[in-house]
């Protein structure tokens, strides 16, 4: 039974990302389609470039050299001048483009999972709102059960007026406060609108729970990045150098045109062609430089890589400890609940007796509902910070 609850558990937990991976709106989702796909026919394009066009030429001439009258010629002609060889430079450019692909890719991919994660966090976000400002109505009713007791003291010359004032004072703010939950409120949903055309209200939030250091690792998006954008860079060091080696090319040219009438019949054909190959090195005064250059980006692009895992394993380690400090203010707020549960039963005993009111009463009952609310408050807490694990792998929403 135990293994079928936590089967279950699982495919719900699934069944809310499948619905939160579609939270975008329709434009969205969309313009994340055309990144991909023009990532996808850039890098064609690049892989390809190597390979030259072919040229094709038609040309009419017009003589009026002959005293037979004007002659026409016309040629036609296809002419091609291929590289294939670089010096291992064609290879590493296709190799470089597939890298660029990949390392643009996961660029594309952590955009889209962070404006997901930016909608998502607007949903507990919502429901935290909600709960902070039941909360705070709660706050509201004590600090009205408190003015009307220190006002009774007041009137009875037991209290000093500054009390009385510095309880007015309190509700004030408190209601100040609540006006400036409902107001964020709104704008929370107004954020919502822009990157969601789904209503918050009808959404299930996800249940979150904290993956293994090795998955988070393992999945990082920004990891990944970087680790294509060293691979990337250090195919481009290759492409560069290559760059200034020998290259070796053919060359074929077909031509078909009509004969010039000067040349009579000299036995020329009108179709023939050129071919041959030729060997190319260039001497360029920026040579060393280019070259260091790119060795010196690909030593950054692995440093950042080295960086970067130094920060994942930091970012995880924060959020754990978070995640511990906020488990303990649970539990405190557990512990208070206790206690406030066990002071209302006596209050409520002792309204019973007349020694106390119902006043009493109801500031215990109150207090209990807030130390409640707390603990909820600091469950959306965790799944916030939770979420910002969430937001950097792969395979989720």
């Amino acid at each position: 039974m135990k293994k079928l609850l936590v089967l279950c558990s699982l495919l719900s937990s699934l069944l809310l990302a499948d619905e939160l991976s579609d939270i975008l709106s329709t434009n969205k989702e969309l313009l994340f389609d055309y990144d991909q796909k023009s990532n996808e026919l850039q890098s064609d394009m690049l892989s390809k470039s190597w390979i030259n066009p072919v040229q094709v030429r038609y040309g009419k001439d017009y003589s009026t050299r002959f005293k037979s009258g004007t002659v026409a010629t016309g040629t036609f002609s296809v002419f091609i001048d291929q590289p294939i060889f670089r010096s291992g430079g064609i290879y590493y450019a296709i190799k470089y483009s597939a890298a660029l692909r990949d390392a643009n890719s996961a660029e594309i991919k952590f955009q889209k999972r962070q404006m997901i994660g930016d909608a998502v966090s607007i949903l507990f976000n919502l429901k935290k709102n909600r709960l902070e400002q039941k909360k705070m109505r709660f706050l509201i009713k004590n600090d009205k059960i408190d003015i009307r007791q220190k006002k009774d003291s007041y009137d009875a010359g037991i209290l000093d007026s500054s009390f009385l004032d510095q309880a007015i004072l309190k509700k004030s703010q408190d209601e100040a406060t609540l006006l400036e939950l409902e107001l964020n409120y709104l704008e929370l949903k107004q954020r919502f609108s822009l990157l969601s055309d789904k209503k918050p209200d009808k959404l299930r939030l996800p249940k979150l729970r904290m993956m293994s250091k090795k998955n988070y690792t393992q999945q990082n998006l920004e990891l990944k990045r970087d680790i294509l954008r060293a691979e990337e860079s250090s195919y481009n060091e290759k492409v560069t150098v290559a760059k200034y080696l020998p290259t070796l090319a053919l060359q074929g040219q077909y031509t078909d045109g009509d004969l010039n009438p000067l040349f009579g019949n000299s036995g020329l054909n009108e179709g023939y062609y050129n071919y041959g190959f030729s060997v190319s090195m260039p001497l360029d005064i920026n040579t060393f430089s280019d070259i260091e250059a790119a060795k010196v980006e690909k030593l950054r692009a692995a440093t950042q890589v080295l960086d970067r895992k130094d920060t994942v394993k930091e970012e995880y380690q924060w959020i754990d400890n978070s995640l511990h400090i906020l488990d303990r203010k649970i539990s405190l707020a557990r512990k208070d609940e206790k206690v406030y549960s066990s002071l209302l039963r006596l209050t409520k005993d002792l309204v019973k007796a007349g020694e106390k009111t119902s006043l009493d009463s109801d500031i215990m009952s109150n207090s209990l509902q807030i130390r409640k609310l707390d603990q909820k408050i600091y469950s959306i807490d965790k799944q916030l910070k939770l979420l910002q694990l969430y937001i950097r792998v792969e395979n989720v929403f």
